[in-house]
């Protein structure tokens, strides 16, 4: 979750204990047992407990985050954990790579509503043609329970605004629903969210971005 300005992340993330919990989201470990391993984008990864579970599962993982407090925890799960992670510290519309990506995982990523729409399409740059996208993040009904996520509506997602700022991909699926969420402190309880499987059309793709 990605509402706030850096210092808030910075003291966040700057408590001992892993505030989001070291094992992986629900949502993303299954989507990758369904997929042959390769190259993955992980922006706003936090305290790295995804890229430590992609990497374990033989993923080339890279990962950012705006938070240097968050690298810092990353880094140091994965060394108790055996394995090497590419952490990077970005601002999402400051990101840059020369790797193109099998998968993009945008796991609870909720960015400023001003920028929103032109982060998910930097992103998606980094994408090859026929990748992946996997997402979750709170749905606008979200604001009504206290298992996290920013408390201003705009920050929050519609199925409608997901299909206007994903222009470009083809929807595999696209649903809203209740979930259970037990990951850490800050994700704990009843939660609306909304998930979705989308592949990038490369056509489609330089299509949306041409006005």
């Amino acid at each position: 979750m990605k509402d706030q300005p850096k210092d808030f992340w910075n003291e966040r993330y700057n408590a001992t204990e892993y505030v989001y919990g070291t094992s992986p989201n629900h949502f993303l470990k299954e989507q990758l047992g369904l997929s042959k391993p390769g190259n993955i984008l992980l922006p706003a990864e936090g305290e790295g407990r995804n890229a430590v579970y992609a990497v374990k599962q033989g993923w080339n993982v890279t990962a950012f985050d705006s938070s240097g407090n968050a690298k810092k925890k990353a880094l140091k799960l994965a060394g108790n954990e055996n394995v090497k992670i590419n952490y990077q510290v970005s601002d999402v519309l400051k990101f840059t790579t020369e790797e193109r990506f099998d998968v993009l995982a945008l796991i609870y990523a909720h960015f400023p509503k001003n920028i929103r729409q032109q982060a998910h399409q930097h992103l998606l740059q980094f994408l090859k043609p026929n990748g992946k996208v996997f997402f979750e993040a709170f749905a606008k009904e979200q604001l009504k329970n206290s298992s996290g996520g920013p408390k201003t509506k705009e920050m929050l997602f519609s199925v409608e605004e997901i299909q206007e700022e994903f222009s470009g991909l083809k929807f595999e699926f696209l649903e809203q629903r209740s979930i259970l969420l037990d990951e850490g402190e800050f994700h704990k309880g009843e939660a609306e969210v909304i998930r979705f499987v989308a592949t990038k059309n490369e056509q489609k793709q330089l299509q949306s971005n041409v006005k």
